[in-house]
């Protein structure tokens, strides 16, 4: 027994050995290899790789589809991982046409909505209530974790469009984020679809006929049509009512009062969540939408001005731990360089060109890259940055923060920055200079926040040259993001 096993032993030792003696030479092979490609490298070569690398580090190029119908379709942007992210945040595009449904649902991730473009309701319950809220362009929305939800485009004509976060750090893990349809059938399939019919069947009160019918009629995938030609339903009926009156159809239903097709076809059955009593309907005390482009500016001059919504402006945000922002730069202007010293920054850009410059922390360039309508890009926390606009046209983007609290980004240049503050003996003497060349270094800039800068704005026809370029070499990210189909992917 004991020479078993010693054997065994060392048996075990001897596979350890050679594991880790050819882990080594692997490691070691592949080091060699890469360094005998650097050196063949011409050094044009390994300056324009390294090139291309800062152009594009921040940048997120990869977007998937998510949900794909003939009504619309939900893409996403994954965010990136690694030590240096703080909260992984992904970034969600939703198109929907007119007069469709994104059916009920709730994820694991919780939800913020920018609509960009079109109108909205959404619905959701809210502390054991179903309510529902209009959104306009320029408003977000905050949906938690768990919260069943669906968003409807009552448009005739618009499109709808909205961007939203993705915060996974209540998540299941089992991918970017995971959707458990309340509604559905045989496409998408309800999460209700797991238990047995006559489960089902006793728990719905209804025939096992009467089940059937409902749990495989939907085919169309979780983005519907709910006009009559496409869903002549008692979905499409109560979507076309006005607010008050579609609540009043609801209440009928809930009190017994509902003919027959109504009775044999209900969504709000399935929620589970009206017993009767009416303040669950209309007891609304749900926090309403903000909209981004009614605040005040937090920042303005000549040159741009600046918003950023935080828990302390919108409550919802205080439990997201998110908040979102939205400059406007006018042509040839610079955010001046600052850093954010409690957050990541994921961000679009909305309208317009321009450049971002990411510095790492050794004061070497990270990213140098110009970016346009669509681009998706983000910068760590403590990151130097700064945005440039273009020469011939506004530059806006809007994005998200990883924290709720008052960001409070720390400028490095301008009247306002921290050298401004910190003008010292000790500053002087850091850079090498004396006191009155430092000072008068300091106040060369008048201006604060955001800086005119003719010298740095990049040429449009640096961006066209980048545009025709990236048709051939490289994924578009979202494109055509305003009255035209947005993600336009050819």
């Amino acid at each position: 027994m004991g020479k078993g096993v010693s054997f065994l032993l060392l048996a075990l030792v001897l596979c350890y050995g050679v594991t880790v003696t050819m882990g080594y030479r692997g490691e070691k092979q592949w080091r060699k290899e890469r360094e005998r490609r650097e050196e063949e490298m011409e050094p044009e070569e390994e300056e324009q790789e390294e090139s291309e690398s800062r152009k594009s580090w921040f940048l997120m190029p990869k977007s998937r589809p998510v949900m794909t119908t003939d009504a619309g379709e939900m893409r996403m942007v994954r965010s990136p991982g690694g030590r240096i992210v703080d909260k992984p945040l992904h970034m969600g595009f939703i198109t929907m046409e007119p007069q469709s449904l994104f059916i009920p649902q709730y994820l694991d991730s919780s939800l913020i909505l920018f609509v960009r473009t079109g109108e909205a309701r959404v619905g959701c319950i809210y502390k054991d209530e179903m309510v529902e809220r209009r959104l306009k362009i320029g408003d977000v929305y905050h949906i938690p974790a768990g919260s069943t939800f669906y968003i409807l485009n009552p448009g005739e004509g618009q499109r709808l469009h909205i961007i939203c976060s993705i915060d996974p750090s209540e998540s299941l893990n089992l991918d970017t984020f995971q959707s458990f349809f309340i509604g559905g059938g045989t496409h998408p399939t309800s999460v209700l679809a797991g238990f047995g019919p006559e489960t089902l069947s006793t728990a719905f009160n209804v025939s096992m006929s009467k089940l059937e019918e409902i749990m495989r009629g939907q085919q169309e995938g979780p983005i519907v049509h709910v006009t009559k030609s496409h869903a002549p339903s008692i979905w499409t009926k109560l979507s076309q009512l006005q607010e008050q009156d579609r609540l009043k159809q609801v209440k009928r239903m809930v009190q017994g009062e509902a003919d027959e097709e109504e009775k044999e076809w209900s969504w709000w059955k399935l929620f589970g969540i009206f017993s009767g009593n009416e303040r669950r309907i209309f007891g609304d005390k749900a926090p309403d939408s903000y909209n981004i482009y009614k605040r005040k500016a937090d920042f303005k001059n000549d040159y741009g001005w600046s918003v950023a919504v935080d828990g302390s402006v919108y409550k919802p945000f205080k439990h997201s731990g998110t908040g979102v922002y939205l400059v406007n730069l006018t042509a040839g202007s610079m955010m001046a360089p600052h850093v954010n010293p409690r957050a990541t920054e994921y961000g679009i850009v909305l309208r317009g060109t321009g450049r971002i410059q990411i510095v790492y922390p050794n004061g070497t360039l990270a990213m140098d890259a110009r970016v346009r309508e669509g681009d998706v890009f983000w910068v760590p926390r403590y990151f130097a940055f700064c945005q440039i606009a273009s020469r011939s046209s506004p530059f806006e983007f809007f994005g998200f923060t990883t924290t709720s609290d008052k960001n409070r980004p720390q400028f490095l240049v301008g009247a306002n920055s921290l050298l401004h503050t910190f003008n010292t003996p000790e500053l002087a003497a850091a850079f090498g200079v004396t006191e009155e060349r430092m000072r008068r270094f300091i106040n060369a800039q008048k201006e604060a926040v955001i800086l005119p800068s003719a010298s740095a704005a990049p040429p449009d026809e640096d961006l066209k040259g980048r545009e025709e370029k990236s048709e051939d070499e490289g994924p578009k990210v979202i494109r055509n993001f305003g009255d035209q189909m947005i993600m336009g992917f050819d």
